[in-house]
């Protein structure tokens, strides 16, 4: 949140300047009055705060006007950044967003559609459309299913409805014009050392044998002895091997066999850290919803060992007290076990040894470090591999900041501020969940991905913080991939996914057949 006020004031001209309040943490302990918020120009808040006053930790949603708090005003102008973030119309937060009283609503958003045309649903929702489109069911009869079934008429109709309500700017649009410095980008081809491959290849025949005795089993219709999350588990560790070995001596299968006895397991201390790890490989994995076929919003496990968004999960119990896949009886939310929180530093992982890539990322960086004006964000999924590159920057005497999820904000911002006025500090490690959207780092030039998936959005996003308005030298971007490994075959998945991109509102398979084209993917990987 803090980027927009830093943003006005660096934009705005001193003798112009608004009246700036972040209405977030120690600043809204005590709920504003309509009054009191007025007297300000803009103010800067979270989708988080906008659930907790509308529903003040309850499933019900308040009364609006509110006496006080942002419900209690009927504001000028109501901008949501990162706009997709209320794509699925049912969460708390796209309820919330929607409930706020306001004269004009703007959407800023990347990426208006991930999922589904439903996405957009949830936009015009909130934007106010009328005429029948804010209902889910005409909507579904006028796009939704026309679409699915190629109808040009309904084509023709999105994309008049998309111009009418949609100014559309690329950065490599020429009206457009952002007078942006060059972007080079690089795939940083590595090979493993004898001894890693021989770790690679261990795993991946491994993958393939689980991955085929999974198909065979699904075919044959018996009980499984090899579950997706098996195969979940196989492919997270495959992908981590090539950053970093070391990476995959905690393996989650010993406690996943400690839970899978059991249909409805008993949620002690030991079973809740098994299904916190199983549900972990469900979000690195990017998987769905199996209730609105969503990304997950919010994770949650059952006590049955299912993933779900927690808003869909709740409801679903409230209606019938079972679990929509299994029938398992799930009385109340009690049932339900959210991840576990992220920790920066993991002690159990020794991170002295270097493995290939990180050679070639201390390469990169030895490089980059000639030009005494460049810096570098380094981007990975794993907080663990944070960890290890971390250990290796202060073993070569680099200075660096870091930013990831066990951060509080005020922790994150002192990281960007470092990037941003330190120049002893050079290097940015970055968790990819955190810092993919929403920041501001044109202070670095150069970009390492140091991991990647399938689905390149997110990818795109982070490289979007560094070559944005604002930047001011030539950018670079390296994305690191061992040869001979799932990450080249990751590097082909990802370049069908973006020739998808500029098909407007391309639709998702549905049900069984999304599961299908995950095993795709999966197949391809291991090809």
């Amino acid at each position: 949140m803090s980027n927009w006020p830093q943003q006005m004031e660096r934009h705005i001209k001193k003798s112009k300047a608004l009246k700036v309040f972040t209405y977030h943490g120690a600043n809204k302990a005590k709920k504003m009055t309509s009054r009191e918020l007025g007297e300000y120009d803009v103010v800067v808040t979270s989708y988080g705060t906008l659930v907790s006053e509308l529903f003040h930790g309850t499933k019900v949603a308040g009364k609006v006007p509110a006496t006080d708090g942002l419900f209690s005003m009927n504001w000028r102008r109501i901008v949501l950044d990162e706009g997709h973030q209320i794509r699925n119309p049912s969460t708390k937060a796209a309820i919330a967003a929607s409930s706020v009283l306001a004269e004009s609503r703007w959407v800023l958003t990347g990426t208006p559609i991930v999922n589904s045309i439903k996405d957009f649903y949830s936009m015009l929702k909130f934007m106010g459309i009328s005429g029948g489109l804010q209902q889910l069911e005409i909507f579904n009869a006028v796009f939704t299913r026309p679409l699915s079934y190629g109808d040009r008429n309904a084509e023709l109709l999105l994309q008049t409805t998309m111009r009418a309500m949609c100014l559309r700017r690329k950065k490599d649009m020429k009206f457009v014009d952002l007078k942006l410095p060059e972007l080079s980008e690089y795939v940083h081809r590595i090979k493993f050392r004898n001894d890693e491959k021989e770790k690679y290849d261990a795993l991946e025949e491994q993958a393939k044998g689980m991955t085929q005795q999974f198909q065979l089993e699904a075919q044959s219709r018996k009980k499984n002895t090899i579950t997706y999350s098996h195969i979940l588990e196989i492919l997270l560790r495959l992908r981590q091997v090539c950053s970093h070995w070391k990476l995959c001596e905690s393996r989650v299968a010993g406690l996943m066999e400690a839970i899978e006895k059991d249909d409805i397991v008993v949620l002690n201390k030991e079973n809740r850290l098994a299904l916190q790890m199983l549900l972990q490989l469900s979000i690195d994995n990017h998987e769905e919803c199996s209730i609105c076929l969503e990304e997950l919003h919010s994770p949650v496990i059952t006590a049955c060992k299912h993933v779900f968004g927690l808003q869909c999960i709740e409801r679903t119990i409230e209606l019938q007290q079972k679990c929509p896949l299994c029938r398992a009886n799930l009385p109340d939310t009690k049932f339900l076990v959210e991840p576990a929180r992220e920790v920066a530093q993991d002690e159990e992982i020794n991170t002295d040894e270097q493995s290939s890539k990180t050679e070639a990322l201390m390469e990169i960086l030895k490089a980059t470090h000639r030009d005494p004006l460049s810096k570098v964000v380094i981007f990975s999924q794993w907080t663990s591999f944070l960890n290890i590159i971390q250990k290796q920057l202060e073993q070569a005497g680099y200075k660096f900041a870091r930013i990831d999820g066990s951060m509080k904000p005020e922790q994150r911002d002192r990281g960007m501020q470092a990037l941003d006025q330190d120049p002893e500090c050079r290097i940015l490690l970055a968790s990819l969940a955190v810092c993919s959207v929403g920041l501001n780092l044109v202070a670095a030039d150069t970009v390492i991905l140091a991991d990647s998936w399938w689905a390149p959005a997110i990818e795109d996003q982070a490289v979007d913080r560094v070559h944005r308005l604002g930047q001011k030298r030539k950018c670079t971007v390296w994305r690191l991939v061992m040869e001979g490994s799932i990450e080249e075959r990751v590097l082909e998945i990802q370049k069908e996914k973006r020739k998808l991109v500029g098909k407007a509102f391309r639709e998702k398979t549905k049900g069984e057949k999304g599961k299908e084209t995950r095993m795709g993917d999966i197949m391809k990987l291991l090809a």
